[in-house]
């Protein structure tokens, strides 16, 4: 259909995975793929993006995955809540695609002490023993924390719908112990998670910024031309909020 990409989400990351003819290190890296990018063969015997090739010149097409989830959460996170997420303390809800793979890219920037919480416990322990191996200078345990964080992170999809229970246990761990909340969920605009946080006059913000750098980052991917960042802004605010901001 010569389609030159496209974007994955729950519960498509992990899964797409095998079913890649290549992957882009950074799939590697993080252990999912949420941008396909197809590409075709060219007569040199490189690889090309389909989008950047002649018309119905292609002899054979390949799918190549990326994921630019890990890089857009780091920056979104810095940016909207102004943090350096080296040497911090986080607190990370889901072991998922978009879990694991928030939790391997905090891990690569430093973070000193990283929670995981995940419904099911032996995906925490699992992600925990890979960090523990490939980023041995990141303190990582499977449960809440006794103390403060200076972050939490909901990665898990409880907040979609308003009828959806907290993904936090605040008996086990208080809200009032996160300095900041970061919820990677976009729509609903204010989830339960972040009203909550609101109210107990913690920093929160939800997953915009993170839709907007791994899309433009998707759209670079595709087209190999910078993507328009501010415009692209503007048009998410507008659809999420109703309204310009």
């Amino acid at each position: 259909m010569r389609f030159v990409g496209l974007n994955l989400t729950v519960p498509h990351k992990l899964l797409a995975v095998p079913m890649m003819d290549d992957l882009d290190p950074s799939a590697r890296a993080w252990g999912a793929v949420n941008t396909v990018r197809f590409e075709t063969l060219l007569e040199n015997g490189d690889w090309a993006p389909l989008g950047a090739a002649p018309a119905n010149g292609e002899k054979q097409i390949r799918s190549r995955g990326f994921n630019t989830d890990g890089d857009a959460i780091i920056q979104a996170i810095e940016e909207d809540l102004r943090m350096t997420l080296s040497g911090a303390r986080v607190l990370l809800l889901g072991a998922g695609g978009a879990g694991r793979s928030a939790a391997l890219r905090l891990a690569a920037e430093g973070v000193k002490s990283l929670w995981l919480v995940n419904r099911t416990q032996s995906k925490a322990l699992a992600l925990q023993a890979e960090i523990a191996g490939r980023f041995p200078g990141v303190a990582t345990f499977a449960g809440y924390p006794d103390g403060k964080v200076e972050l939490l992170v909901n990665a898990t999809s409880l907040g979609l719908r308003e009828t959806d229970p907290l993904p936090l246990d605040t008996e086990a761990f208080p809200i009032a112990r996160a300095e900041r909340v970061y919820d990677m969920i976009y729509r609903p605009a204010e989830t339960p998670l972040l009203r909550l946080a609101r109210a107990e006059g913690r920093e929160a913000a939800n997953g915009l910024g993170m839709l907007l750098h791994q899309g433009a980052k998707a759209l670079e991917i595709w087209s190999g031309k910078a993507a328009p960042i501010e415009a692209m802004r503007r048009a998410l605010e507008e659809n999420v909020y109703g309204k310009t901001v």
